[in-house]
């Protein structure tokens, strides 16, 4: 047989190394997205072999007012969490850019929440958000509010009460903020300090647009998060009271292993995917007029 030449025998060597890796993604990533995609075609009870049914899952979904209740509710979810959060956490990273002393301790203290696992996090503030003994009611009453909000059995607070959770684990959000304002030119503030410019000026003018970049990576991170939000809701209301925080994720779970309806699931997947991919493609395309990369 003939020899194989040296660059052969690298290229051997090269998907040798990889191979794990490539086997990894094949049977755990690239077999199972093709699998649902099927499965949303079909019928599919978990106990039994899927039969194909053609389009009836979407059909199905647009007569579901239980996955209109889903989908309204994440997104205001996402509406109510996001830009408040995306807020709070770039007003922390200013504060935390700031020259004073005992800076590193500030940093740790608000870094750390973002590293307590999502479950401990939402029983720690299922105990806070208790209506008679959790610790937010007992300071508003001690603060003279005789009838605090009753947080995870109102409709009209149990989404409030989660959107405020969810400003617990932002300090991944604010140490990327941070990393960017760091990076911003101390040359364009010193020329904004000769033009006169005050602090909110050079915030608006230097710091924001040198920053836009980082902005709108947290800003995708942030729709893919919100829109997939599943474990706080699902230990501290279920779902409830009445469905009024019963997100798409949920009923997504519910459907594929508590329903055993796994082809609605896929099917449900599927929408999920498409509608992560509609906000992600409008948030590029509105980067254009707002995002700035230094250089260009």
């Amino acid at each position: 047989m003939p020899r194989m030449s040296r660059q052969t025998v690298n290229f051997l060597k090269g998907m040798a190394f990889l191979s794990p890796w490539l086997v990894g993604v094949l049977v755990f990533t690239t077999i199972p997205i093709g699998l649902s995609l099927y499965y949303s075609f079909c019928n599919y009870p978990l106990v039994q072999p899927p039969v194909f049914v053609g389009w009836h899952n979407y059909n199905y979904m647009i007569h579901d007012h239980v996955f209109w209740i889903s989908l309204k509710n994440t997104l205001l979810y996402a509406l109510m969490s996001l830009p408040m959060g995306m807020v709070i956490a770039l007003a922390l990273a200013l504060l935390l850019n700031a020259n004073i002393r005992g800076l590193s301790i500030y940093r740790t203290i608000i870094f750390l929440p973002s590293l307590i696992p999502l479950v401990a996090s939402a029983m720690l503030w299922l105990w806070m958000y208790n209506s008679k003994l959790g610790l937010i009611n007992v300071t508003l009453r001690s603060l003279g509010i005789a009838h605090p909000p009753p947080w995870l059995t109102s409709t009209q607070w149990a989404m409030p009460a989660l959107v405020l959770m969810s400003f617990w684990s932002l300090g991944n959000t604010v140490v990327i903020y941070l990393a960017g304002l760091q990076d911003v030119p101390r040359e364009l503030y010193e020329a904004a300090d000769l033009d006169g410019a005050n602090l909110p000026r050079k915030i608006w003018h230097v710091t924001l647009p040198s920053i836009s970049p980082v902005i709108f990576f947290n800003l995708i991170m942030g729709i893919i998060g919100s829109l997939q939000t599943f474990t706080q809701p699902f230990i501290m209301t279920q779902g409830g009271p009445i469905r009024a925080t019963y997100l798409y994720t949920m009923y997504l779970y519910d459907n594929a292993f508590t329903f055993l309806r796994m082809g609605y699931a896929s099917a449900l997947a599927w929408v999920q995917l498409l509608l992560v991919l509609t906000l992600t493609a409008l948030a590029f395309w509105t980067s254009r007029f707002w995002v700035h990369y230094q250089g260009k």
